[in-house]
Parts: C-alpha cells; structure tokens; sequence
C-alpha cells in the first residue's frame, strides 16, 4: 500500500508541475520526501499532494526540497583554477572573447557568479553571456538578488571579495556590474529543450541524485548543446567512465571536451 501511495505520487506530480520524479534515485527521494510530509503532519502521499495542489507555499518547500539547493562560491576551489589557467584561454581565443556559457542546475547562482567573476578578470565579461537556470524558482530569486551570508563567501579569493562583492550588514552583494551580463531562468533538466552553441556548460552536484538511465540521456543533450571543442564541467563526484559514448574526450579531470 505504502509503494503504490508513493508511485501514485510520482505519478501526480508529473502531472502537476512536469517534473517526473522517478528520473531521481529512488531511495534517496522517497526517504527526503517522506520526512518532509510526515514533518507536515500528512499520513499519506495522498493527503500531501492533494495539499500541495492548494498551497503554493507547500509547493515551493517540496520543490526546494525535493531540488537539494547547496551551492557554493568557488566549490572545490582547485577545479575553477584549473578553468582558470587552462581552459577559458583556449575557449576565449576560439570564440574571439564572445563565450557562450550555461551554469545548469545553477540554485542560487554561486557558481555564476564564480564564473562571471572570473570572465571579468580576463576581460571577457563584456562580450559574453551566461546563462543560468534551475527548475526552482524560489532560488532562482534569490540568485537574482545576488545577497548572500558571510559563511558563503568564505572561499571567495581576498582580491575577488574585495572587487565584486559589498559588505551590507551581516550580508554580502554581488557587485551589480557583473548581473547584466548572466540571465536567470527556470528549467527542467529532465524535461525542457536545450540551448545549443555553447561554449561551456557547468553542470557540478546534481547529476549524481538521477539514476543511470537519466545520467546517459542528459550526457548526449549537454554534447548535442556544445559547440564542438567546448567543455562540460562537472561535480567531483560525477566522472563520466566512458565519455567517448556520448561524444566527449577527457580533457582534464571532470573537464569534458566535445569531440570535434
């Protein structure tokens, strides 16, 4: 009784929003989701979806939940050197200082704005566009704000703290300067069209929450969406074993080249 009440669940959510749960790990989302509704004092996945379809704030917590929103400025600091100094010169060069850039699954945007940061320090902010997406709109909202705690910032780069960043309280602001130049919008990795062109794609943390069978149909869609010799970047749990299936080369360790 307590499976088909979940996968009647799954089934009505898709309905509901579009988004098809049984593309995640199933272990670990049934044991999220069900602390979440017996934490909101529903017996059943019944009772809680028919809840959700009234309640646009029960809504928004399931989706931020049920999205695992953890981001950080400069996560794994040496990978975004490694951007840095090897690949951005060579993507820059091809691409005449005009790169084409996606932060996919972006959450609140830190990794954006690393991005960003780091494009303006090489003067190819200008001329550049990222674009950033999640399928959560709540974080997407406080991306755009660009208003983050200190403990966020704690491995942002002095030099960097001190240029894109404003000290507002206990808060920190991204410099205004740097959002025109990054477009926040809503997504579904698992369901909506890509871009394609791309220079880059940051895709880092999310992949490793889908089964296998979603893994291999978002590693095709991200080489279909880069231009060729442009590079996925991803997690540092998220190496892809055999790249060459999806049309990719390992460049660097969690750096992916799309074969030309």
């Amino acid at each position: 009784m307590e499976d088909r009440d979940f996968l009647r669940f799954i089934e009505n959510i898709k309905e509901f929003t579009g988004i098809d749960l049984s593309q995640y790990k199933e272990t670990q989302m049934k044991r999220r989701l069900t602390t979440l509704r017996l934490r909101r004092g529903f017996a059943t996945f019944a009772a809680y979806f028919e809840a959700l379809k009234k309640d646009q704030t029960l809504l928004e917590e399931f989706l931020d939940r049920m999205t695992i929103n953890v981001s950080e400025f400069w996560r794994n600091r040496v990978r975004w050197e490694t951007l840095e100094q090897i690949f951005l010169p060579r993507l820059m060069a091809e691409s005449a200082g005009r790169l084409r850039c996606w932060s996919a699954a972006c959450s609140t945007g830190e990794e954006a704005y690393t991005l960003a940061m780091i494009l303006a320090e090489k003067g190819a902010l200008p001329g550049s566009h990222i674009l950033a997406t999640d399928i959560d709109k709540g974080v997407l909202a406080q991306a755009r704000a660009g208003v983050y705690p200190d403990k966020a910032v704690r491995d942002v780069p002095e030099s960097y703290l001190r240029k894109y960043f404003r000290k507002d309280g206990a808060m920190y602001r991204v410099a205004d300067t740097l959002k025109p130049h990054i477009r926040f919008e809503r997504h579904n990795l698992l369901a909506d069209s890509f871009g394609h062109a791309f220079d880059l794609i940051v895709c880092r943390n999310v992949l490793i929450y889908f089964t296998e069978e979603a893994k291999d149909q978002l590693y095709h869609r991200f080489a279909a969406a880069l231009r060729p010799g442009g590079i996925l970047f991803v997690g540092s749990t998220e190496q892809i074993f055999t790249p060459g299936q999806y049309g990719f080369e390992s460049a660097e360790t969690f750096f992916y080249r799309k074969i030309r």
